[in-house]
């Protein structure tokens, strides 16, 4: 008589595991993209707030309505990296106030 080893999954077991996993990476990972893309773009509005709000103290402190972004990082008011926002569209200064395109 022949006996057969109980412990352990079979490969229909492994399969059908697998094929769930599969199925719910499917259906989750549009939503992840979707979900990114959003986070992009709120993160890009605060820095956008975050740089017009340095703009303010940059001429209160200067006393000038003469502001580049080289004058906030050079200044200390920003740093280099704030100079873009997340989702790569790039911060710039248009009659005293922040813009991102």
């Amino acid at each position: 008589m022949v006996r057969r080893r109980t412990d352990g999954f079979t490969v229909m077991e492994m399969m059908v595991v697998m094929l769930i996993i599969g199925v719910v990476l499917i259906l989750t990972f549009p939503n992840i993209q979707q979900k990114r893309e959003i986070i992009n773009a709120k993160g890009c509005e605060s820095l956008v707030e975050v740089v017009n709000s340095q703009i303010l103290m940059y001429e209160i402190d200067h006393d000038t309505k003469d502001v580049s972004m080289d004058d906030l990082v050079h200044g200390g008011y920003l740093k280099e990296s704030q100079r873009s926002c997340p989702g790569g569209k790039t911060i710039y200064i248009e009659n005293g106030e922040a813009h991102a395109d």
